[in-house]
Parts: structure tokens; C-alpha cells; sequence
């Protein structure tokens, strides 16, 4: 039995539809995109490096599930220095939603400081 190829139309050519076996699509959320952006346009000898071992998106994918563990930890740690807690957020919730936003942000920042700008 004969492998089948088949074309795609792009444009006014048709190119081959080819993948690569073994490979699964990762999804990229926001860190992982956002490092994709900034390695494509601010380390292109990493970024062809990586293209070229078919490796930018198990990278950034792998970028993505750091960056979702530290601001689980980060947060929880924040949360629990600020003494923002559940008897605040009934006392004061405009308070409560302050803070949390301001520790979200903070822990955004670092994480783009740490992870995905180096």
C-alpha cells in the first residue's frame, strides 16, 4: 500500500501536506506566547536554533507550564505575606480586590522578568 500525499492550496500553488510523526501540537498559552514573540524578535540565534530542531514549541510550551507553576507558588506566598485573607474579603471586598490585583500584577512582572525575558 502506497503512502498517499496530499496538497494544500496556497494561493495559486499546492504544497505538500506533511507533518512530522510523533509530534503532538501543544497549545501555547499567554507566557508561552509571549516568549515566542520575544525570542523571535530579540534572540534569533536561539529562536533558529530551536526552528531548526523542531523544538520552539516544546520550548515555549515548557516555558508556559514554569510560568504556571511559580505564580501558583508566588501568589499563594504573596497572599499569605499581605495577610490578605477570606475574613478580609468579607470585611472589605473592594479592599480584598485591590490587593489581589495588585499581588496578580506584581507576580505577571516577575515572571516576565524571570522566565520570559532571559
Amino acid at each position: 500500500m502506497k503512502n498517499e500525499i496530499t496538497y494544500i492550496k496556497v494561493g495559486d500553488y499546492y504544497i505538500p501536506d506533511v507533518t512530522i510523526p510523533g509530534k503532538r501540537e501543544l497549545f501555547l498559552g499567554h507566557y508561552g506566547t509571549c516568549r515566542l514573540i520575544y525570542i523571535m524578535k530579540h534572540k534569533k540565534p536561539l529562536y533558529s536554533a530551536l526552528k531548526m530542531n523542531l523544538q520552539v514549541g516544546e520550548h515555549c510550551f515548557d516555558v508556559e507550564k514554569q510560568a504556571r507553576r511559580m505564580e501558583k507558588v508566588l501568589i499563594k506566598h504573596m497572599i499569605k505575606s499581605q495577610n490578605v485573607t477570606e475574613e478580609l474579603k468579607q470585611k472589605n471586598q473592594m479592599e480584598w480586590v485591590g490587593k489581589m490585583n495588585n499581588i496578580k500584577n506584581s507576580v505577571h512582572e516577575i515572571i516576565l522578568r524571570d522566565l520570559i525575558y532571559v
